[in-house]
């Protein structure tokens, strides 16, 4: 059997699940047990948004999900321990070598937003106006100017570390400061040190009017930050609540959900666009 067949009867076998469990979503409105545990990324905790649609799905459902807002790094090595039932995490390529090691199962595309360079209204580094986020990087790099990053090891984290490592650049430690914090207390930093950082833009617009850092690049495809749910495997750990996760993962990936976050917006500007429904 090729692997392009196994492939696809995967993802035959995902979607005929999800099928299932939006079923028992539709007909009995109900799927109701144990706690779900979900370990997601900060941002879609700081943004507000699990505040809007968490709520929503606990009446819908019957449910009750308990949130641990962490890292995307802290989240999967949860999921890894067993210690929750289903993360919701922005780091593709770290999500996908967590599946193939056998730690979560039924991987989804769930939203996408992106990630903006901040930095003081000044800009002495000159990088307003830059043409890609590498070369971006390359000359705050070079001009030695301060730099705030997360250093936790978050989603917002490998993606910066991805994009020195296409830099060809390693952070020196005379300007660049790892913090160990979430992205609030990141922002401030920065805020305060007159210094450049790499924030989720829904993080920022939340803040924004708290600091007077200013977006100084945006639109790079390197940029874009992707959101997946994946519901930890049931088959290598006990006391897994893999009905709540699969029915969380279901409504998240439904229509109904979908526009739940189409919709979930901060002055007009929407922070998320859903993705499961182009899969």
């Amino acid at each position: 059997m090729s692997i392009n067949i196994v492939i696809r009867f995967e993802k035959f076998l995902v979607k005929k699940y999800l099928l299932w469990f939006m079923f028992c979503y539709l007909n009995s409105g109900i799927i109701q047990g144990e706690p779900i545990r979900l370990a997601t990324t900060s941002s879609t905790d700081n943004s507000g948004l699990l505040q809007e649609i968490i709520p929503y799905f606990e009446q819908k459902t019957g449910n009750v999900v308990h949130v641990l807002s962490v890292g995307t790094g802290h989240a999967l090595r949860l999921g890894q321990d067993g210690n929750v039932d289903v993360v919701l995490v922005h780091a593709p390529n770290a999500e996908m070598h967590w599946v193939e090691a056998g730690y979560g199962v039924n991987r989804r595309s769930v939203m996408v937003n992106d990630f903006v360079i901040l930095g003081p209204e000044n800009d002495p580094a000159g990088i307003r106006g830059e043409q890609n986020a590498v070369q971006t990087l390359q000359k705050i790099a070079l001009g030695k100017h301060i730099f705030v990053s997360r250093g936790d090891d978050s989603g917002t984290h490998k993606k910066e570390m991805a994009l020195w490592k296409k830099a060809r650049m390693t952070p020196s430690v005379t300007w660049y400061r790892e913090t160990g914090q979430g992205m609030g207390r990141v922002l401030q930093m920065a805020d305060e040190l007159n210094a450049y950082t790499i924030s989720d833009r829904a993080t920022w617009l939340v803040l924004r009017s708290k600091m007077s850092l200013k977006l100084l690049f945006e639109g790079d495809p390197e940029l874009n930050n992707l959101y997946s749910i994946i519901a930890v495997n049931p088959s290598r750990y006990s006391g897994i609540n893999y009905m709540g996760a699969m029915s969380l993962i279901a409504w998240l990936t439904s229509v109904d959900g979908q526009n739940k976050i189409r919709k979930f917006k901060l002055d007009g500007q929407s922070l998320f666009f859903p993705t499961a429904i182009l899969d």
